[in-house]
């Protein structure tokens, strides 16, 4: 199995749908833990963290990455996070959580769809990378 690195420098940014186009759309299993109008969130299925969820846009209005934001995108941005909060209590995290956005080759983002990952039930480290 490639590594995270070698899945985020081979992917490539394009129109086609993404694996999270296909969990928002049902096509792909997933095992849900927040959902509301604008966001979805589901446990990752290879977690880095005894809590490792992704946050994702249900539209993705050319919000690829965090680098392709523009000023339309503010409220869908503030959504995720939100949602990170929500979950985050859901979930326990009262001792705290990393969230992490990946964005580009170098950033090792993997999936051209934003999402956010919500990451606790540990003790971080730093630096994180």
């Amino acid at each position: 199995m490639a590594s995270e690195k070698d899945a985020a420098l081979a992917a490539m940014p394009n129109d086609n749908p993404t694996i999270f186009d296909k969990i928002i759309k049902k096509e792909i299993p997933s095992t849900v833990v927040y959902e509301d109008e604008k966001v979805l969130a589901f446990r990752d299925i290879n977690p880095q963290a005894p809590t490792h969820i992704v946050i994702i846009p249900k539209v993705k209005d050319g919000l690829t990455g965090l680098s392709k934001a523009e000023e339309r995108h503010v409220e869908i941005l503030g959504c995720l996070l939100y949602a990170a909060k929500v979950i985050a209590k859901q979930e326990g995290l009262e001792d705290g959580y990393r969230i992490v956005i990946n964005d580009g080759p170098s950033g090792c983002q993997s999936v051209y769809h934003i999402h956010v990952h919500l990451l606790g039930g540990r003790q971080m480290n730093w630096p994180p990378g």
